[in-house]
């Protein structure tokens, strides 16, 4: 089994910045892709970005070149490096990690997830 962890998130204003982090632990060594979805009140779940073993990152339109994916393998663990915030960033975000080592396309379904980490960003 796999076990994901969030943190990081929390208010902050408009404009703001936070840094999200997941750490893996459990049979870490089934580890590859890794990535961030979020989950605004009524609304589906939609991907942020996610990152390969080698570093290969991809967006979602709405946070290009406000976000940044990045991971730590040695240490099994991935953050989201967020500016710029918005209030349509407000969201429960959530950490997923699969067997496969491959770029996430929306609507993907990875094998493992936290339990999230609610981001709220006030006007």
């Amino acid at each position: 089994q796999v076990q994901l962890v969030e943190s990081g998130g929390g208010l902050v204003q408009a404009g703001g910045s936070l840094r999200l982090s997941c750490v893996a632990s459990g049979s870490i060594y089934r580890i590859n892709g890794m990535g961030w979805y979020r989950q605004a009140p009524g609304k589906r779940r939609e991907l942020v970005a996610s990152i390969t073993t080698d570093g290969s990152a991809n967006y979602a339109d709405s946070v290009k070149g406000r976000f940044t994916i990045s991971r730590d393998n040695a240490k099994v663990t991935e953050y989201l490096q967020m500016n710029s915030l918005k209030p349509e960033d407000t969201a429960v975000y959530y950490c997923a990690a699969d067997d496969l080592d491959r770029l996430a396309v929306p609507g993907y379904d990875y094998d493992y997830w936290g339990r999230g980490t609610q981001v709220t960003v006030s006007s």
